[in-house]
């Protein structure tokens, strides 16, 4: 069953020899040879300003620069994020732009006395992450924390689930079978759609 999937390439840096962008592209081509419809989002090429306020949050609408990425997350069906762990989290850049789209009236809405409608459910999510550590090492010893928060304060709370992660450790001395090795991987999940 072919699928509508939002592609975030989340590396904030525009240089195309990252392997955050290679990841993102052997997740596409996989998902279009199987006849899934994909719309790509690369952060570091869009303007994203930063939220200030509460009231901005909750009352300005999303910036014009936004608004098609906005739409391709609202259209999917699948979400998937890719980006490089940058003091054990997401970078800056990751957190601005999901400020910017999971806002109220987008990804969630207010109700009075009760827990807010998540208006993103039905959706599923998988969250690629390059790290200069072993993956091992971040899920145990570290505990995953700032992908744990993605996880449930953002994908969860706004009813994208399940949402399942692909952690790749020691990247910056990985060889190229490895490399490969990862980039066949992502082109058999966007073959399938997860």
């Amino acid at each position: 069953m072919s699928r509508q999937i939002a592609i975030i390439q989340g590396h904030p840096d525009p240089d195309s020899r990252r392997l955050c962008r290679a990841l993102a592209d052997a997740y596409d081509a996989g998902a279009q040879e199987a006849g899934h419809v994909t719309h790509r989002i690369d952060l570091a090429t869009l303007d994203i300003p930063l939220l200030r306020t509460q009231h901005a949050f909750e009352h300005d609408p999303v910036p014009d620069t936004l608004s098609a990425a906005r739409d391709a997350i609202t259209a999917a069906d699948h979400v998937v994020l890719v980006f490089p762990l940058w003091l054990g989290t997401m970078p800056a850049l990751v957190k601005a732009f999901l400020e910017q789209v999971m806002r109220p009236g987008v990804a969630f809405a207010y109700q009075e006395r009760k827990l807010p409608r998540k208006l993103l459910a039905g959706r599923s999510a998988r969250v690629v992450v390059t790290m200069g550590m072993p993956a091992l090492a971040y899920r145990l010893w570290y505990g995953a924390h700032g992908l744990k928060a993605l996880e449930h304060g953002i994908l969860r709370f706004v009813g994208i689930r399940p949402v399942r992660w692909t952690l790749l450790g020691m990247v910056a001395n990985a060889k190229e079978p490895k490399r490969r090795k990862w980039l066949d991987k992502m082109r058999d999940l966007g073959r399938k759609g997860i």
